[in-house]
């Protein structure tokens, strides 16, 4: 999630004007784009994590940076856990729609 997400998203729970996002070109992200950007992030993270605790090994990495990126990688996973539940209780809710 980025800066101008959590805007939107507070500006929209608040009632208010949401800030117009900076123009990335002509056509606007999807939720696709979304997913793809989460999980991304979440990759990054995790092989953070792992870079941090292979030099942790090898004695030449701080605990903290390890601790650091672990939480870090932890959060991104329950993240993308959260939306994929989302997405999984939407789509059983249409699948109960009546036709």
């Amino acid at each position: 999630m980025n800066p101008m997400m959590a805007a939107k998203a507070y500006a929209s729970i608040q009632g208010g004007a949401m800030p117009a996002a900076p123009a990335a070109g002509p056509a606007q992200a999807g939720f696709a784009d979304l997913l793809s950007n989460v999980m991304g992030d979440m990759t990054q993270a995790s092989k953070a994590a792992e870079t941090q605790m292979t030099s942790m090994v090898q004695g030449q990495g701080s605990l903290i940076d390890v601790v650091t990126a672990v939480s870090s990688a932890e959060a991104s996973l329950e993240t993308v856990m959260a939306v994929r539940d989302q997405v999984i209780a939407a789509y059983q809710e249409i699948m109960r729609m009546p036709i």
